[in-house]
């Protein structure tokens, strides 16, 4: 919940940092958090703020590739996760080796659809329906909307069937 105050009000991310470093600095205490011999960008940025050092544009730029790189590398592995459990119920397609995956609330059934298909070596991915409580799910559902409004916090599992297959 945290995370989206911080996205949505711009700078309260940083504010609130300086403030709990000067807290700790009056107190003479380290930062809760901070390792020894660690640098945060973070901390660096607005220690220099502080003491009214400016950065010039090359170093800034520097940092901000660095940080951007970071992102890049993350593949939403900080998100939310959701563990999902994905049956086949049809004669026509075998099951998954493994039919447990764990992946990012916001990945969408599309982007199951597409494992699946990679997975079973199918020729299209439009090819599958994913249903969750006997209900085809949207292609642009998230994983979370899923869970919060079809699985209403109980275990289920998630169904594909071949599009030409009539499950219901």
């Amino acid at each position: 919940m945290q995370d989206i105050v911080y996205k949505l009000v711009p700078g309260l991310q940083e504010a609130e940092m300086k403030k709990q470093r000067e807290f700790y600095h009056k107190l003479g205490m380290e930062v809760p958090g901070d390792i020894k011999g660690e640098t945060c960008s973070a901390k660096q940025h607005l220690d220099s703020h502080r003491n009214g050092e400016t950065k010039t544009d090359e170093n800034s730029n520097k940092e901000t590739s660095e940080e951007k790189q970071e992102e890049d590398n993350d593949y939403h592995r900080s998100d939310e996760q959701v563990s999902i459990c994905l049956e086949c119920n049809s004669s026509k397609l075998r099951g998954l080796k493994r039919k447990w995956i764990r992946c990012s609330a916001q990945a969408t059934v599309l982007h199951l659809k597409k494992f699946i298909a990679k997975k079973l070596n199918l020729s299209s991915f439009n090819e599958l329906d994913i249903l969750c409580n006997e209900e085809i799910l949207g292609k642009d559902h998230t994983l979370k909307f899923v869970v919060v409004t079809r699985w209403r916090f109980k275990l289920q599992s998630l169904e594909y069937h071949p599009r030409n297959f009539s499950a219901l």
